[in-house]
């Protein structure tokens, strides 16, 4: 009996297209991959983002911090998002990711709610993450860029597989680098996101050894600004029995993108040792230069380096899922 030609296409089809690598279907991500099923989705997410930050004024940066962690760690696919349970130690809650802030979480819950309420089943949180980050950053005067959808959620979110992923700030900057490099980043890249760090701040345990011991003859970093450092150890002096208390990274434009991080750093201004290696260091010295005098050139390379990393590590098809809350796997894995 002859099969009709529709019927053995059918049969073909599906055996045909198993066969395609996988690099081919994160090809498929696009900036329209939702526009059929939810064609609304990006305003959405704006207006939840625009909400939040007017309440809120660190959850730009503190969103724009959780995206970085997430993709470092296995790639953009809201791994970071999990919370942990009886049966597994998640990723949020490895030693460097405990200071994530609860806004940044907070704003992903709203905008899944949300988006959940106007197409349901349909946006994965990997991607909401993704937009939610852009248009934080746009709000507060940053670059705009274009973000590509059609990730899926993790499978998969443990403790253990946070550990030597992450650049850490009391590592050298040759360190650092190679930390980049393994992602497939250049030093000028590292450079360009680093300039996140002109939002939000970080908490005083985390650079008070630069102000009151950093060696056993000299106290205070010689390489801090002296009215600067002064300002940070009245400000942290009593960090031990305040461990919530902190410093903004930009101490000039706390709330906005711009370029004076990079200017700061020329000044002796730089928050943290890693922030003051990036000036210090001949590799990335070029960089941080350039970007001090050109805000245009930093934003071109910022918006060029995020939409990389918002592409490290997707996962489409069967490799991942569309969850139905962000903090928990549609099913429980044991």
């Amino acid at each position: 009996m002859a099969f009709p030609s529709s019927l053995f296409l059918l049969i073909l089809l599906p055996l045909l297209f198993s066969n395609i690598p996988f690099s081919l279907s994160q090809s498929q991500l696009s900036p329209d991959y939702y526009r059929q099923f939810c064609p609304n989705l990006d305003n959405i997410i704006r207006d939840v983002v625009t909400t939040k930050q007017i309440s809120n004024p660190t959850t730009a940066a503190g969103t724009l911090r959780l995206f970085f962690h997430d993709c470092m760690i296995g790639g953009c696919d809201a791994s970071v998002l999990i919370s942990s349970n009886s049966f597994n130690k998640a990723e949020r809650d490895a030693d460097i990711n405990l200071s994530l802030p609860g806004d940044a979480f907070d704003v992903i819950v709203r905008a899944k709610t949300a988006v959940e309420l106007s197409c349901p089943g349909i946006v994965s949180c990997a991607d909401i993450l993704a937009l939610a980050t852009r248009n934080a950053i746009t709000m507060v005067g940053g670059p705009f860029y274009t973000v590509n959808l059609g990730r899926k959620d993790s499978l998969v979110s443990t403790q253990s597989s946070v550990e030597g992923h992450m650049p850490l700030a009391n590592m050298t900057m040759d360190e650092i680098i190679k930390k980049f490099e393994s992602k497939n980043f250049t030093v000028q890249e590292l450079v360009a996101l680093t300039g996140a760090h002109t939002l939000g701040f970080a908490h005083c345990k985390e650079f008070a050894y630069r102000l009151f011991r950093y060696s056993k003859t000299v106290p205070t970093d010689p390489a801090y600004n002296p009215k600067y450092a002064e300002a940070l150890k009245k400000l942290c002096h009593n960090y031990e029995k305040n461990p919530a208390m902190s410093a903004f990274n930009d101490v000039m434009t706390p709330s906005k993108f711009d370029n004076l991080y990079y200017q700061n750093l020329e000044k002796g201004m730089g928050l943290l040792e890693s922030d003051n290696a990036l000036f210090q260091n001949p590799k990335t010295r070029p960089f941080v230069q350039l970007y001090a005098k050109n805000q245009t050139a930093f934003f071109n390379d910022f918006a060029r380096a995020i939409e990389k990393l918002s592409l490290n590590g997707v996962k489409t098809g069967n490799q991942g899922e569309v969850r139905r809350k962000c903090d928990a796997f549609n099913s429980i894995h044991i």
